[in-house]
C-alpha cells in the first residue's frame, strides 16, 4: 500500500463537531456520523456506500437522511460533490483543501493530487478576476495507471 493508498489521519469528533458549528450546522447523530464517514476515508464514497456503511452501527438511519445531510454539507462547503466517474451515481470527498481529482473511467477509481502549484492557481485567478472564491473543483479523466497495464495485457 502506497501513502497515497493510506486512510487520512483520523480526526476527532470534537474537530468535527468545531467544524459542523463553525458552519452553522445543528449536531446531530446522523450528520456526525456521515461526515466522520466522509472525513477518515480516501475513496470518495458515494451516498450508498456511506449509506450501507453507517447502517450497521445505526440500523435507523435512512437513505434520505444520508441524501439530505450530503446535500447540506456540500452546501456549506465542508465537503465537495466530485460528481460521476463513470458508474452512474456522485461521489462526495471531504478533503476541501486545493487538489485534483483523477477519475479513472475504466475502474471508477477516484485518486486525489495535491501540489503547491494548485493552491497558486487558485490565488492567480481570485487576483486576475477579481472574485472572492468560495471553493474550485478540479477533476481529470483518464485511465488509471493499473487499468492502463490491463489493457496492455488484453
Amino acid at each position: 500500500m502506497t501513502e497515497k493508498d493510506m486512510p487520512p489521519r483520523p480526526i476527532t469528533d470534537e474537530e468535527l463537531t468545531k467544524r459542523l458549528r463553525a458552519a452553522g450546522l445543528r449536531l446531530t447523530p446522523q450528520r456526525l456520523a456521515v461526515y466522520r464517514v466522509l472525513v477518515n476515508t480516501n475513496i470518495h464514497p458515494t451516498a450508498a456506500q456511506i449509506f450501507t456503511q453507517l447502517r450497521e452501527r445505526m440500523p435507523s438511519i435512512s437513505q434520505a437522511t444520508v441524501y439530505n445531510t450530503l446535500q447540506v454539507l456540500v452546501n456549506e462547503g465542508l465537503v465537495h460533490e466530485v460528481g460521476d466517474a463513470g458508474d452512474g451515481s456522485s461521489h462526495y470527498d471531504a478533503d476541501i483543501t486545493p487538489h485534483v481529482n483523477l477519475v479513472c473511467r475504466r475502474c471508477q477509481r477516484i485518486t486525489d493530487f495535491h501540489d503547491p502549484h494548485i493552491a497558486g492557481l487558485d490565488q492567480l485567478v481570485a487576483r486576475n478576476t477579481g472574485y472572492s472564491l468560495l471553493g474550485a473543483r478540479l477533476v481529470y479523466y483518464g485511465l488509471c495507471p493499473g487499468c492502463q497495464a490491463a489493457g496492455e495485457k488484453e
